[in-house]
């Protein structure tokens, strides 16, 4: 079992930045991609960036293209999201979650190749 713990959200006025943090639990992070999706009310949870177990590939939602930026670092089995110029359509609850047999390209868009879930760290930005 992998358990994920999301920090670092909170309310920030637009054109502002903040910068996610998702720790593992496990020593064995460094083998799984890991992922980034948001959840604003009333809409679908949606894929925000993706990072391959080494750190070589990324990968990104259009909208977030750009503005976000992905990263981990495999020795505190943490990963982290760079937020910057962020907008109102920005806000929402953003899930970090863990892809034990990895991803690449469009596959890592897809909720399902990913077993494990943080509980969600709210951001909030103002207009």
């Amino acid at each position: 079992q992998v358990q994920l713990v999301e920090s670092g959200g909170g309310l920030v006025q637009a054109g502002g930045s903040l910068r996610l943090s998702c720790a593992a639990s496990r020593r064995i992070f460094s083998s799984y991609a890991m992922g980034w999706f948001r959840q604003a009310p009333g809409k679908e949870r949606e894929f925000v960036a993706a990072i391959s177990w080494s750190g070589a590939s990324t990968y990104y939602a259009e909208s977030v293209k750009g503005r976000f930026t992905i990263s981990r670092d495999n020795g505190l089995n943490t990963v982290y999201l760079q937020m910057n110029s962020l907008k109102p359509e920005d806000t929402a609850v953003y899930y970090c979650a863990a892809a034990p047999r990895g991803c690449s390209g469009s596959g890592c868009y897809r909720t399902l190749i990913y077993d494990y879930w943080g509980q969600g760290t709210q951001v909030t930005v103002s207009s």
